[in-house]
Parts: C-alpha cells; sequence; structure tokens
C-alpha cells in the first residue's frame, strides 16, 4: 500500500514539476486508486498550464480534486484510470475512471469512482470524460434521423462528437477542419470529412468545438434557417469576434453554449452525472475511438510533455501519460 505518491503540479503559468504528495489511509466508504494511465484534456489542459482562465471563471473551473488555485500553483486533470488497492470488497482489483489529476496514486471517496466496463482497454477509457461532454452535447442538441449535420474543428471533443453522430440513422455528419491531414481521423470515425470552403451549407444543426473566432464563423455560415450552433469550444481569455450583419438575424440563428459541468437540461431529471460518465464508458467499447490515442510519454516527462503541447512543437488529439515506465 503506497503511502507517498506523485503529482504533477503547475509550478506558475508555463512551468511544472513533480512534487512528492503524502497519502492518507482510505477510510470507510473510500479507495486507494493506483494510476495506471492519464490523458491530456489539451485545450482545456494548455489553458491552465498558460494561465490563461480567467479570474471571473476561476471558481467555475475548478476540477474536482484539483490543488491550489489559479493560476499557479495548482494540481489540475481530470482523465485518470486506475486500478483500486484497497476499499470496498466489490471495487477491489477493479480498473476505474476517476476526475483526477495527474499523480501516481489517491485516495477519494469511492462513488468518485466509475468501473471500466470489460473490453474497455484503460488507455482508450481515459477518453470518458471527453465522450461524456460529447453525450452532454447531443442531449442538448437533440438532432434527429436523417440530419444534415456539421461539427467544426477535429479535436479530441469534436472527435467524439462526430464518432457519436455517426451512429444516427440516415444523418449525414461531416468533420471540418482546416488541417487536411484529419480527413484520415473523420475516414476511422465513419463519417466524411471537409475543409472550411468546401463543406456543405444548409445544416440542421452544427457541433463547434474549434476554439476559434473563424470556426464559430464557420459554424454560423453553415446553418440552415432558424438553424442552432451548439458550442462546446472554451475560449479561455481569448477574444472572439463575429460577423453577426448578415444572415444572423435575417435567418434567426442561434448559438447555445453546452458544457459538462452540469447534465443538460434534457436529461437533467432523469441522469446523474454519475450516470452519464458511465454511459460514456460503456459507449467506448466501440474500438474507433483508439483513432484519438494520437501518443504516450511517462509521467516523469510531464514537465517537458505539457509545454510542447502548448506550444504545438507537439500534435496531438489525446496525449496518454503512462505510469509504468513504459512509453
Amino acid at each position: 500500500m503506497p503511502r507517498e505518491a506523485a503529482a504533477f503540479w503547475v509550478t506558475q503559468p508555463g512551468m511544472g514539476e513533480i512534487r512528492s504528495v503524502e497519502l492518507p489511509d482510505p477510510g470507510p466508504g473510500e479507495v486507494l486508486v493506483r494510476t495506471v494511465c492519464t490523458g491530456i484534456s489539451r485545450g482545456t489542459e494548455t489553458l491552465v498550464f498558460g494561465g490563461r482562465v480567467p479570474a471571473s471563471q476561476w471558481d467555475a473551473m475548478r476540477a474536482p480534486f484539483q490543488d491550489g488555485d489559479f493560476p499557479a500553483p495548482l494540481k489540475y486533470g481530470y482523465l485518470n484510470v486506475g486500478v483500486v488497492e484497497d476499499g470496498p470488497a466489490q471495487l477491489r482489483g477493479r480498473t476505474v475512471f476517476c476526475l483526477y489529476p495527474h499523480q501516481t496514486a489517491y485516495v477519494v471517496p469511492a462513488d468518485a469512482v466509475v468501473p471500466v466496463p470489460d473490453h474497455v482497454p484503460a488507455r482508450r477509457a481515459v477518453l470518458a470524460g471527453t465522450v461524456e461532454t460529447a453525450v452532454n452535447a447531443l442531449w442538448d442538441a437533440a438532432p434527429l434521423v436523417g440530419d444534415r449535420i456539421a461539427v467544426v474543428g477535429a479535436g479530441m471533443v469534436g472527435c467524439c462528437v462526430a464518432r457519436l453522430l455517426a451512429g444516427l440513422p440516415g444523418a449525414d455528419v461531416t468533420l471540418v477542419d482546416v488541417d487536411a491531414s484529419k480527413s484520415e481521423i473523420a475516414r476511422q470515425l465513419g463519417v466524411a470529412f471537409a475543409a472550411p470552403d468546401q463543406a456543405r451549407d444548409e445544416c440542421d444543426v452544427v457541433f463547434h468545438a474549434s476554439a476559434t473566432g473563424a470556426g464559430l464563423q464557420c459554424a454560423l455560415d453553415l446553418l440552415a434557417g432558424e438553424g442552432t450552433v451548439v458550442e462546446l469550444s472554451w475560449y479561455g481569455d481569448d477574444k472572439v469576434a463575429l460577423t453577426l450583419g448578415g444572415n444572423f438575424h435575417s435567418r434567426r440563428l442561434a448559438i447555445r453554449a453546452s458544457q459538462v459541468g452540469s447534465v443538460a437540461p434534457a436529461r437533467r431529471a432523469t441522469r446523474t452525472p454519475a450516470q452519464r460518465r458511465a454511459l460514456a464508458l460503456e459507449l467506448l467499447r466501440d474500438p474507433a475511438f483508439d483513432t484519438l490515442l494520437t501518443g504516450t510519454s511517462p509521467f516523469e516527462a510531464l514537465p517537458d510533455v505539457l509545454p510542447r503541447l502548448a506550444t504545438g512543437e507537439l500534435a496531438a488529439l489525446c496525449h496518454t501519460i503512462s505510469y509504468d515506465g513504459k512509453q
């Protein structure tokens, strides 16, 4: 039973280090988890790493098990898969997902972990938080059979949304991105691909996940009359400029924010966040999600990996962190 763990901390904007952490003994109703792998939520975590969370959002953007405060020093992250080493008998030895930062082992309440289904590899299971975001977005948008749908932005969130939409009967789904190399990812996800200037317009609904003003403008331009853009991007302290003097008013277009902090209103009365997370893990039985796992590094390399992800030197959709010393 480990009594000491190691954790990654952002020490100041743009810099991080590995620190030792003393672990308490798990009490009644708690579990001790040894981490197997974590995932880096590239959009949000690089904004946090760069100190770009606006002060007005410091409370809203706290991760469930964050230590420290914005802008730094803090321990941040929420895509963690590990094995329960101590706790209730029904969980002991189980592989579980938890919204925990990058740390080698940790103690949390037992109800904070969700068992990973059989046949879902641990590395794929780190996508649970992102697939959960995608589930919430579909609940917000309520797309219909046969809809024409675009997903603008082929990052982690956009790709997870696209894969879920690929199973909607009769739907015409296109993943839209400025990077033509994403066409192969779209193919593996079972959807069409288009550059922004070649995407089909008159869409019934558009999901936006590029975190750029140009992407949001593209999403609006692809809508049919009275259509809705479901906005999944989080911009941090970036300002976004849009052209709203053209079709926006005359065609009665709409932009609707979607975020995973609460269950979408359409399901809030009937689903809990834990049930939504369990659904996301069930959906990850689909091996097509493996196409989003684009690189891995050992835990000890995190102080070097995050700066490279933030600058774009290290290209990735979901970069995973291994805790077994293997790359």
